[in-house]
């Protein structure tokens, strides 16, 4: 039995390498019905715990918007060549919650990492440590001083813990100079409230770090396009001189639709489960009711399938059917589509025994 992982952070410069070399994790073996039941106690624990942490953590599935916007954070990356002088464009990862659009700035930045220790290796020229990207993750209550922090957190900077909001920036500029960071994520920045005092003297250090750091920043938040961040909280004329909207890509992503994108998203999905009565098509034929239940959200349709898996474990189903999903709580807001999809399904006639069981 092996032991539990330890915890770790990806805003660490620890968790964040941990994250990057960590290998991918191996998919437990299928088992017939009659191999399970063989499995004494402790044997068929270990089996289950090990389903369990796979369907917790079995990767990332190649979306579309995935795809599209990795393309575009390539070229905006691979292009930004300019020398300190001047200053380099943004990108920015905007949608709604739960598409993925974390995922998507983790992954670029774990395989930015990666190529980058590959070509120049693990220290640079002056013997520093090597980090090609640092990951930060915003608050409700940031503050320039606080993003600093953040900054030099991530570092290990020994002097994070103290120092002014000038002082701290210092730090931060030092430590990218230093490690030849050429990539940096700040994740949640919907945060950021451009109308306060506080948040547009984020806004404004997001500027100046841009200016003075030769990195490019890519950004993630939601919704905001719809709370007109790229105006800096100016209006009327001045809109016209908000800088983020002239120096930041914004790259939007969407929910699924009811394609063939979502078939081939259950498709990808099902062959990742490792359930004994699991058959191919077995997501394919709720693609409908998976719909419902998760508005083509993809964060919520992998919580309503790694706590279905769980589910179908403990109860030993071994399968995922609608039945068993219906006894599945996720988040808020699928559970009012949830709601919507009772009350649809109230006013048709009831399947039989025999149709459910098939589903």
């Amino acid at each position: 039995m092996t032991a539990p992982q330890a915890a770790y952070s990806l805003s660490r410069k620890e968790g964040w390498r941990r994250f990057v070399d960590t290998p991918p994790r191996t998919r437990p073996e299928s088992l017939t019905a009659s191999a399970l039941l063989r499995l004494g106690d402790d044997a068929r624990l270990d089996y289950d715990e090990a389903r369990h942490d796979w369907h917790a953590n079995f990767g990332t599935i190649a979306t579309p918007q995935l795809a599209a916007v990795r393309d575009e954070l390539e070229l905006i990356v691979a292009s930004n060549r300019q020398d300190p002088d001047r200053v380099r464009g943004a990108a920015v990862i905007d949608g709604q919650p739960g598409l993925g659009k974390t995922t998507i700035a983790n992954l670029f930045g774990r395989d930015f990492d990666r190529a980058a220790r590959r070509r120049h290796g693990p220290l640079t020229d002056t013997g520093d440590e090597r980090i090609p990207v640092f990951r930060v993750g915003l608050t409700s209550n940031t503050t320039l001083r606080t993003l600093n922090k953040m900054i030099c957190e991530f570092y290990a900077h020994p002097g994070a813990a103290r120092g002014t909001a000038a002082q701290l920036a210092t730090y931060a500029l030092d430590c990218v100079l230093q490690c030849q960071t050429r990539v940096g994520i700040i994740d949640d920045i919907h945060f950021i409230d451009q109308h306060s005092k506080d948040g547009l003297a984020v806004s404004n250090h997001l500027k100046w770090l841009a200016n003075e750091l030769p990195i490019t920043f890519i950004y993630a938040g939601v919704g905001l396009s719809e709370r007109r961040f790229f105006e800096e909280g100016l209006s009327g004329p001045s809109v016209a001189l908000a800088q983020s909207a002239r120096r930041w890509t914004r790259l939007d992503v969407g929910p699924f639709d009811r394609g063939q994108h979502w078939q081939a998203l259950l498709k990808a999905i099902e062959k990742q489960l490792v359930l004994v009565h699991g058959h191919p098509g077995q997501l394919a034929r709720l693609a409908d009711y998976l719909f419902t239940r998760t508005g083509g959200h993809i964060g919520s349709l992998i919580t309503l399938i790694t706590r279905g898996c769980f589910k179908a474990i403990k109860t030993g189903d071994e399968k995922l059917s609608r039945d068993l999903l219906d006894t599945v709580r996720i988040d808020e807001a699928s559970e009012k589509a949830r709601k919507r999809l009772q009350a649809t399904t109230s006013r048709t006639p009831t399947r039989t025994r025999r149709q459910r069981a098939a589903s």
